[in-house]
This record gives C-alpha cells, structure tokens and sequence, in this order.
C-alpha cells in the first residue's frame, strides 16, 4: 500500500477533536522506554516491533472508526498505519510530526520514567560503532575485518531503501527501551 494513502492530522488539530472526544483512540507506536520518557497524555502504547494488527482491528470498536497513530517523529507511525489497514482499519490516521510535534506544539504529555535516546538514534550510533570498528581493526588487525564496515554500510543502504531495518527490532528490545517497569498505558488524559 502506498504511503501517499495514510490520512494525517496536526497535532493541535488531534488535541482539539480529543478534547471534544475522550474516547478517541490514539495510539504510540514507539518502544516502551520512549514512551515512558514522554509521550501524549492519555495515548495507549502499542510498540510497532509487537503489533499485530489483525488482533488490534479485532479488538478495535469498528474498522470504520479512526484510530491516531504517534510515533517520534512519523516513519513507524506510517509503517503501523499502513499494516493496520491492511488489516481492515480503514481510517489508521498518522499524527504528522510525531510525539516531537505534539511536545513542539506544547501539548499535555506524560513523562513516566528516565530519558531514553530514540530509536532511530540509538541506531546510527550502534551501526556507526561497528563501521568505526571493523575499519579500525581491519586497518590494525587483519584486512578481514572490512566485511564489518562493508556489511553494516550495506545494511543501511537496504534500510534507506526499504523503510525495513532489522536492527531497530533487535534496538527495539533491549532492556532499557522497556521502560521502567511501571505500566505504560494511560487510561487518563490531563
């Protein structure tokens, strides 16, 4: 499904129809430690690696009902988007600009636990760690050890391409982007 078919709406524009509707469904699809950083008051969190999103639209009150997707900044939100239509949502609507646009507009945000590096952050400085490495040790060590820099440069490469990156699952799990051990869902808006 082509992205150009994801609908989207402003934050403040979410915040005011949230405001008129509490029950709006808005969901945060980034890892539990980033939401347990910050993220929009009473939004529900739904981490993109776990999602599934047959059972979401089964859960769901209507696959005519729209449901508000919040990532950081909009990439895994739109992956999420497109993965629940392709489950039988027909309104998946991503919040443009993410979480950093809801906090940049100064919207009601929880904030639960330690600041956690982003996501995709947490990504470039790991693949940018192995580069360095691997051509740091083929360049002392053994020649071999190119294959490092040559193979993680060619990971991204077919991530910049696709929008899939295997490494962001695996960052995804670690133990500090689990959050801190307290629930992350907000049954409350402020």
């Amino acid at each position: 499904m082509e992205t150009s078919c994801i609908e989207t709406i402003k934050p403040a524009d979410l915040a005011a129809l949230w405001n008129k509707d509490s029950d709006l469904i808005v969901i945060d699809v980034r890892t539990p430690g980033e939401f347990a950083s910050v993220h929009a008051a009473g939004a529900r969190l739904e981490p993109l690696h776990d999602l599934d999103a047959k059972a979401f639209s089964l859960t769901h009150a209507s696959p005519d009902a729209p449901v508000y997707i919040l990532c950081k900044s909009g990439v895994r939100a739109t992956q999420a988007a497109e993965k629940l239509r392709a489950a039988g949502l027909s309104q998946p609507i991503v919040v443009e600009g993410g979480t950093d646009a809801w906090v940049a507009a100064g919207l009601p945000v929880e904030r639960r636990g330690r600041h956690v590096i982003p996501l995709d952050r947490q990504m470039r400085a790991t693949a940018g760690f192995f580069i360095f490495l691997g051509a740091a040790l083929a360049l002392t060590v053994h020649p071999l050890f190119a294959w490092i820099p040559l193979l993680m440069g060619m990971g991204l490469f077919v991530s910049g391409i696709t929008g899939v990156c295997p490494m962001t699952g695996v960052l995804a799990k670690m133990p500090w982007n689990q959050g801190t051990g307290q629930s992350c869902c907000s049954a409350d808006k402020q």
